[in-house]
């Protein structure tokens, strides 16, 4: 019995217009009242998660940062945070420096960026976070951000990530969220271990638990789950790995599996 849903957002609970539909909306209620806990789970900050928990009126954890910060609620308390090491995280901003690409340092909250340029302020708007241009990173560099993020074109995030492989300290871990979003956390950070620590919070374990994304970033947490569920969207590397592909975000895909396995 499936007693823990997680929820991916862009992509996947939120169609390509970045809606959440009625008919998802519809199905996520009925798992609520079937006694499932719905779980919302994104590479976004906790900030851009507020509207989404008002419209599907939640109270329960979020994994937030792709796994970096667990909160009990919406106003809760932290579960669980891994922040990258100080050294990485000067590394990794030292390299998009070098690449000369648009970095997006999350660090407290906040939401530090090397350019205030378009691509800076659309990823603000995602987050519902303004952006600050950095002139001193000596704080960060001092304790570890929370999340680094790289945001260029398709194929630039692409030949990134081939030629970044090996560059990094073994405690780096990163992939695409979007093809357009290369993100890097500690390697102790992912989806699945934030289950991991939601499985403790319920009390349950993990063949319980269902998951649904559509990004590399999803893919950890849909092979740990008892069923993981990949979106119709989802490119096919996510959908070779999944126990079920249901139907893209632009047609109810969540609600699908929904009403399959719940």
């Amino acid at each position: 019995m499936i007693k823990l849903l997680a929820v991916d957002i862009d992509g996947t609970l939120l169609n390509s217009k970045g809606i959440i539909t009625n008919k998802t909306k519809e199905a996520l209620k009925y798992a609520t009242n079937k006694g499932v806990h719905v779980v919302l789970s994104t590479g976004r900050p906790v900030q851009g998660i507020y509207d989404i928990y008002d419209q599907l009126n939640l109270n329960t954890p979020a994994i937030t940062y792709n796994g970096a910060i667990v909160i009990a609620h919406k106003e809760g308390p932290i579960i669980y945070e891994c922040s990258l090491l100080p050294e990485d995280t000067k590394a990794i901003i030292d390299q998009g420096n070098l690449l000369d690409t648009t970095i997006a340092i999350w660090y407290q909250s906040k939401l530090y960026t090397n350019k205030l340029n378009d691509l800076a302020y659309e990823y603000a708007k995602i987050s519902n976070v303004p952006p600050i241009l950095y002139k001193n990173l000596s704080e960060i560099y001092e304790n570890g951000a929370t999340k680094v993020l790289f945001y260029d074109t398709n194929d630039t995030i692409a030949s990134f990530q081939e030629s970044l492989i090996g560059v990094f300290s073994k405690n780096v871990v990163f992939y695409t969220s979007r093809p357009y979003f290369l993100e890097f956390v500690n390697k102790q950070v992912s989806k699945a271990v934030a289950l991991m620590k939601l499985e403790k919070h319920y009390g349950i374990s993990n063949n319980q638990i269902m998951a649904i994304g559509d990004g590399f970033n999803d893919l950890d947490m849909l092979k740990y789950s008892g069923i993981g569920v990949a979106m119709g969207n989802a490119p096919k590397e996510i959908k070779d790995q999944a126990d079920y592909v249901t139907s893209d975000c632009d047609n109810d895909g969540i609600a699908k599996a929904i009403y399959k396995y719940i």
